[in-house]
């Protein structure tokens, strides 16, 4: 008897900055379209959003704003496109996210402000990834990396608070992978895992998030 259809995967990029997420979300991406399967990317923060662009003017150092609202501007930012992602998962599309609950939590609470049950309260509730591929880079080679520094969070001290809270932060639908390999290599192993995933949920359906510390 045929199935009937099949929802994509919720596949998650995780790591410090310059990690090389945004980087292989367009080549996993290419990669799938081209096994005809569809595959699109959404990257958080979104910047095109109405809230979207004051996160940008935030990041960018133009505008001021307490700790508290900035993390709750960027919950909200993945609210915002919550509805959409249920409808592209349940049509069938994978969708392949560069940063996700797991930054936003990581982020705040490396800034000593608030406490990590505070950072995950807005998040719960928003579909939980099937899968988070954590790209793990020492600091050193972060440093590295072209461009490092010029975005508002990126120094090496606060980045090495952001990844001790990562370890925090990983469950059963994280798998740690050393993002220090070159692009191509790192990509064949991100992409066997992404087709392994889809295969594994496809059936299933998409979960929420329950953060509980």
């Amino acid at each position: 008897m045929a199935k009937t259809s099949r929802r994509g995967a919720l596949i998650v990029l995780e790591g410090c900055d310059r990690s090389g997420k945004s980087t292989q979300c367009s080549k996993l991406v290419e990669r799938l379209n081209n096994l005809k399967i569809p595959a699109k990317k959404i990257s958080f923060p979104d910047r095109s959003t109405p809230i979207g662009t004051i996160i940008d003017q935030y990041l960018s150092r133009k505008i001021d704003l307490p700790d508290r609202s900035v993390h709750l501007l960027f919950s909200a930012n993945r609210w915002e496109l919550e509805p959409e992602i249920h409808k592209q998962i349940q049509s069938g599309v994978t969708l392949i996210v560069d940063r996700y609950s797991y930054s936003g939590i990581a982020f705040t609470s490396a800034k000593k402000c608030v406490n990590l049950n505070w950072c995950c309260a807005p998040e719960n509730g928003l579909p939980k990834p099937d899968l988070v591929m954590f790209l793990k880079l020492s600091l050193e080679e972060m440093m590295k990396r072209g461009g490092f520094g010029e975005e508002r969070y990126e120094n090496t001290e606060f980045q090495n608070e952001v990844d001790k809270k990562f370890e925090k932060l990983k469950g059963d639908n994280f798998i740690q992978i050393d993002a220090a390999k070159d692009i191509f290599s790192l990509n064949n192993c991100l992409i066997e895992l992404v087709l392994k995933t889809i295969n594994d949920v496809e059936d299933q359906p998409l979960k929420e998030i329950d953060f509980n510390f």
